[in-house]
């Protein structure tokens, strides 16, 4: 009797120990699959059962040994959901691995300084990796779906113009706009109340919010980071004379889609809450999305005596003091007059 419990003992030794070798090569050997590898997507709420049984759909892999494999490492538990890029070569082991640290495709949309959120919003729209759930809602609607309770005093809550930083955005496959749209609005809410923080002091802004208007017009008059701050010099300048701003791109944002590329003089003189050649003040909301240059710009604004600013035609202006200095400037540049 003893006898045969030993054999039995060293029956389950050996069993074990085949075991144990089978599972050490199963999760050392290469997977077979396509040439170019497989994109394996793992939903939301999946288990390791779940997760093998779609990749032995892509890939040769024997489910049960998968879900044992990641058992006897612990790991069964700790998948994540995402797309993954399995490329040849991969084994069972490195396939676990990747699927617990969350190893994900990331895809990528860059939005630029300047653009406007409805640019954004197309963006996104377009974008073949982003799942839309907000498709046909409101700008005001899915702002407050971003947004939450910083919806408030802030921001204009049903125009969310400006309340985004243009960036470059990683992202994994799947990810909802308003996911992506909430990091943007996130680092934007950071970057503005960095920057007034350290603020000039004396700039003529009741808030920052209205920095963020100041900045997002900046952002729109130049594309040269160097005249950043004296383009903020001058318009606020002008906001502590009770002059207008007379910027052409508020105008430009006030006509929407009725803008064809061509700014006509009737257009400055219809009345409009955009219209800063016959209101005074800063609009009522952001033009655009601006960057960390305009934002810095419009909060430490240039000290400059200038009042005026027209284009040299290669991108950068010529800053004047008075309205002579200016007309003479616009003979040169624009008019070609001398």
């Amino acid at each position: 009797m003893f006898r045969l419990f030993k054999a039995l003992i060293f029956l389950a030794i050996l069993s074990a120990a085949a075991i144990a070798g089978g599972l050490w090569w199963y999760a050392h050997h290469p997977m077979a699959m396509g040439g170019e590898g497989v994109e394996l997507t793992i939903p939301p709420g999946s288990s390791m059962r779940s997760a093998a049984r779609l990749a032995a759909e892509r890939m040769s892999v024997h489910p049960d040994a998968l879900v044992l494999l990641a058992r006897a490492l612990s790991r069964d538990t700790r998948i994540k959901a995402g797309s993954y890029e399995i490329e040849p070569g991969t084994t069972p082991l490195a396939l676990i691995d990747k699927l617990t640290r969350g190893d994900v495709t990331l895809q990528e949309l860059t939005v630029p300084e300047g653009w406007t959120f409805a640019q954004f919003r197309a963006a996104l729209a377009a974008h073949p990796a982003v799942h839309k759930t907000m498709d046909g809602r409101s700008d005001a609607d899915l702002y407050r779906h971003v947004a939450g309770s910083t919806v408030g005093p802030l921001a204009h809550p049903a125009h969310p113009e400006g309340m985004f930083f243009p960036d470059t955005y990683l992202f994994a496959k799947g990810s909802t706009e308003v996911a992506i749209l909430r990091r943007a609005h996130r680092a934007m809410l950071r970057r503005l109340d960095a920057e007034w923080q350290r603020r000039a002091a004396g700039v003529p802004y009741a808030s920052p919010y209205e920095a963020l208007i100041m900045a997002s017009i900046v952002e729109k008059e130049t594309g040269l980071a160097r005249e950043r701050p004296q383009i903020a010099g001058v318009f606020v300048n002008r906001l502590r004379k009770g002059m207008l701003l007379q910027t052409d791109p508020t105008v430009i944002y006030g006509l929407g889609a009725a803008f064809d590329g061509n700014l006509r003089k009737r257009d400055l003189q219809t009345d409009g809450p955009y219209n800063t050649y016959t209101r005074v003040g800063l609009p009522p909301t952001p033009i655009a999305l601006p960057g960390a240059a305009a934002l810095q710009a419009a909060l430490n604004p240039a000290r400059t005596d200038a009042l005026y600013f027209v284009a040299r035609g290669d991108g950068s202006h010529e800053f004047s003091a008075s309205l002579e200095a200016h007309n003479r400037a616009v003979n040169r540049f624009q008019r070609r007059g001398g």
